[in-house]
């Protein structure tokens, strides 16, 4: 029971982290087809399944496809000044979050490009160089790796032995549980 918190931290932001990865990603494809002038027909975020957007009168696919993977990596480093300007001790978690955003993605459109999955495939097809989404793949993910580099005591591990900050794995599960909520609760079936 001793490793018990430490648990539901770790599960709970791992799935929270993913969730909400992908939520930001989909935001960034919602404001570049809002900004070209794109119409969104259908956003999926949904906890059991992948998300996507859908966009019609899309004059500008490869903005509104770069949206996605920019906005999603960016957006969470932004989060993550603030809250360090802030000084809130949630900060850890704020960066953790960051690094999953830049690696996941980043792996995303790197390593998509070689089987043209997703949004990859998608640039790729609308004329982007595959070279940009290695650049793109190359840079983010290893700043995301970086950003993780000590944070094993905040998750119970190493010198930490198992012992983590209660009121972070608490606040993790509710983020989870508000995440889940609301993507049941407003989102179309998938």
């Amino acid at each position: 029971m001793r490793r018990a918190p430490q648990v539901l931290l770790i599960v709970t932001f791992l799935a929270f982290s993913w969730l909400a990865m992908m939520a930001v990603h989909e935001l960034g494809h919602v404001v570049g087809a809002i900004c070209t002038g794109a119409t969104v027909e259908k956003l999926v975020l949904h906890p059991l399944a992948i998300s996507r957007t859908d966009v019609v009168n899309n004059r500008n696919p490869l903005v509104v496809i770069w949206s996605g993977p920019v906005i999603g990596s960016l957006a969470p480093l932004v989060m993550l000044f603030v809250i360090r300007q802030a000084k809130w001790t949630c900060w850890p978690l704020a960066k953790f979050f960051a690094g999953f955003c830049l690696a996941a993605n980043g792996a995303y459109i790197g390593c998509g490009s070689f089987e043209r999955i997703g949004d990859a495939g998608d640039l790729l097809s609308h004329g982007s160089p595959a070279w940009t989404l290695w650049l793109f793949g190359v840079v983010t993910t290893p700043c995301g790796f970086w950003l993780w580099n000590g944070l094993g005591p905040t998750f119970g591990l190493g010198a930490a032995k198992g012992e983590v900050n209660r009121r972070l794995a608490y606040l993790s599960a509710g983020l989870l549980a508000l995440n889940v909520l609301i993507e049941l609760c407003f989102s179309p079936s998938h």
